[in-house]
C-alpha cells in the first residue's frame, strides 16, 4: 500500500484503499504489540535504481499520502522490493521467511485480484500457511477481488476471515 496511485486505475483503487486503511492501521498496530515480524513487500514502480525509503518518500509526495502516512513502514519493519504482482517472484522473500522461522503469512495490502492472489498462489507453493484478512486487502474490480478470495479459499487452501479475526498466536506466526 506504499503508493503514490499516480497510475491508470488508481481511481478505482482509491475507493477500496481508503476502506482498508483504518483496518490495516489496526492489523499493523496488532502485529507490532506482538513483535510480530512486519514485512512490506512494495513495487519499485519501474524505478530499478530505487530503494524502500525513497519509494515511500515518493508516495508521501504524492497526492494521496494519507494513505500512506498511517501505514509507513516503522523502524522494525522490514522491507522488500519487488517488480511484479507475487510478493516472492524474484525477490530474497522465501530466503528472509526461512531466517525468521516463519511458516505462516498474513497477507494483507492491494490489489486483491492481482498481487494478493499471485502472492498467495506463489506462498502456497512454497509450502507456506496462508491467511487473507478480507477487509485488510484492497481491490480494483469488486466481483474479481471477491472471486480471487474464493480461488484462495479453495485452491490455495487459504483462511479468509475478517482482520480483527487474525489471532497470530492461534496461526502460528511466531514473534520475531
Amino acid at each position: 500500500m506504499i503508493n503514490s496511485y499516480e497510475h491508470p486505475d488508481a481511481d478505482l483503487l482509491l475507493p477500496s484503499a481508503r476502506e482498508t486503511l483504518p483496518v490495516l492501521v489496526d492489523l499493523l498496530g496488532r502485529a507490532r504489540e506482538r513483535d510480530v515480524p512486519v514485512i512490506y513487500v512494495n513495487d519499485n514502480f519501474g524505478e530499478w535504481r530505487s530503494h524502500h525509503g525513497e519509494i515511500v518518500e515518493t508516495a508521501l509526495s504524492g497526492p494521496h499520502a494519507e494513505l500512506v502516512e498511517p501505514i509507513r513502514p516503522d523502524d522494525s519493519s522490514l522491507f522488500v522490493v519487488k517488480a511484479r504482482h507475487s510478493i516472492f517472484f524474484e525477490t530474497p522473500l522465501s530466503y528472509l521467511l526461512g531466517q525468521l522461522g516463519v511458516r505462516h503469512v498474513v497477507l494483507c495490502g492491494q490489489v486483491t485480484e492481482q498481487c494478493v492472489l499471485y502472492s498467495a498462489l506463489d506462498a502456497h507453493i512454497r509450502h507456506f500457511e496462508v491467511t487473507v484478512p478480507v477487509d485488510a486487502v484492497a481491490h480494483i474490480h469488486a466481483p474479481l477481488a471477491d472471486a480471487a478470495l474464493e480461488m484462495m479459499r479453495r485452491n490455495m487452501g487459504a483462511r479468509t476471515v475478517l482482520a480483527k479475526e487474525v489471532d497470530f498466536e492461534q496461526a502460528g506466526v511466531r514473534p520475531g
